[in-house]
């Protein structure tokens, strides 16, 4: 395992959240995900395949390995831990936590992840509402519907918001779109939704209810 750079945890962590609902994942989509050209992607796919963290599935695309799942798995909780104490502990906003957590997953060490986990209560999900794989590698997961899917006069509560794009990250943490707030959709508008949140009226586009998940009487469906 020494020999596992934080730049290949990176994209075994992309390659774990591309694969989830899917057997296999491209190329070319891991290297969107990673903001590389498809070249640096295929040659860094090819040094995890030599370390077997990494399988190709022939006309179907690339996968982890049980070794992979394992690095991907440690290094999220690594980021998510990190996450919730930066916000709850040092008192940073929402939209910045995420890329400060990047930077030091990947030097954390255990007997440190085990005491921010303790100091934080072994918590179960990040301050985006995304679960915390366990210490044994499991992960907790229930994939709920986007805001789009609520019914017009049907209430419900913010499960998570999507990190995966900063600007709107910022713009739901502004309006008070977070996990764990009462959301109810008044009515769909052109290019978005009319939503009212704590009593405010809010209208938001499709491109940032996209990023927002309700949990509400529709049972959602384990991963």
């Amino acid at each position: 395992m020494a020999a596992i750079t934080g730049a290949m945890q990176d994209y075994l962590k992309i390659l774990f959240k591309l694969q989830q609902n899917r057997r296999a994942v491209s190329t070319s989509e891991i290297a969107a995900r990673m903001g590389v050209s498809a070249a640096s992607a295929t040659s860094m796919i090819k040094r995890l395949a030599r370390l077997r963290l990494v399988v190709h599935t022939p006309y179907h695309g690339f996968g982890l390995t049980p070794a992979g799942q394992r690095v991907a798995l440690e290094t999220i909780r690594h980021h998510r831990l990190l996450e919730l104490y930066l916000a709850q502990h040092l008192g940073l906003s929402l939209e910045k936590v995420d890329g400060e957590a990047d930077r030091l997953e990947h030097v954390l060490s255990e007997d440190v992840e085990a005491r921010i986990a303790a100091t934080l209560g072994n918590p179960t999900h990040d301050p985006h509402g995304d679960p915390i794989p366990g210490k044994d590698g499991t992960l907790h997961d229930v994939h709920h519907p986007t805001l789009g899917h609520l019914p017009a006069g049907q209430s419900g509560v913010v499960d998570r918001i999507s990190d995966r794009r900063p600007d709107s990250l910022r713009r739901l943490a502004r309006l008070g779109v977070l996990p764990g707030v009462a959301i109810k959709m008044l009515s769909p508008r052109s290019g978005g939704y009319q939503v009212e949140v704590d009593g405010r009226v809010l209208s938001l586009s499709r491109e940032l209810a996209e990023g927002v998940y309700i949990r509400w009487a529709m049972t959602p469906v384990p991963s």
